[in-house]
């Protein structure tokens, strides 16, 4: 299926209509990606092109490479980065509920959720950590 590349690199066409596909869910967390000449074919594009869109999107931490076994869509994705203030610092990413998490939220387990972690230190030693899981928003 080639997308229209107005104003941006090809790679990076492809690369945000793959990222579209794992955040929706159409490509689950852990699911191998098409092969690149899969991709090659369905998105009429170069395999050099194809690599690019998945280097941006290993880089993005929304895939991950093994050599030999293929892609596969990241089982989670941070979605920023420590606070370095002087405050606790705050993490935020989204994990596939194991299955704990998925019968607390009454869900199949790999369902996406978001993790926000607050770790709290004093004089450089950690003094408390909480873990907050909930259900992604329409936004998230």
């Amino acid at each position: 299926m080639p997308t229209p590349h107005y104003g941006q690199p090809r790679y990076r066409t492809i690369a945000d209509e793959l990222r579209e596909r794992i955040e929706s869910g159409t490509i689950p967390p852990g699911a191998l990606l098409p092969t690149e000449s899969a991709l090659t074919a369905e998105f009429r594009a170069a395999r050099g092109t194809i690599r690019q869109a998945i280097a941006a999107l290993r880089e993005a931490g929304l895939v991950a490479t093994e050599h030999g076994r293929g892609t596969y869509a990241s089982l989670y994705r941070h979605e920023s980065v420590p606070d370095k203030g002087m405050g606790p610092e705050t993490r935020q990413r989204r994990i596939a509920a194991d299955p704990g998490l998925a019968a607390l939220f009454a869900v199949e387990i790999g369902t996406p959720l978001i993790e926000q972690e607050r770790i709290s230190r004093t004089d450089g030693a950690v003094e408390e950590v909480v873990r907050v899981y909930r259900l992604p928003g329409p936004t998230a």
